[in-house]
């Protein structure tokens, strides 16, 4: 290996919205997430609606001319 091209690798912490933190290695020192595996509803098994800036608002206003028909 070439010797000073490498970024420098340490423990940093990931945070998630949902308050969980996660210890792990990584080139950046902190992390913040929306979802992981304590909040996902792949993990939980239960259905949750995760609205990140308007998307729903957005599509519904995208769409609203063919819902008029």
């Amino acid at each position: 290996m070439k010797a000073d091209i490498h970024p420098e690798y340490s423990e940093t912490t990931i945070k998630c919205a949902c308050g969980n933190v996660l210890e792990a290695s990584s080139t950046k020192s902190d992390i913040r997430v929306e979802i992981c595996s304590k909040c996902h509803p792949f993990f939980t098994g239960k259905q949750k609606l995760v609205d990140t800036a308007g998307r729903i608002e957005r599509f519904r206003k995208k769409y609203e001319k063919f819902q008029k028909k």
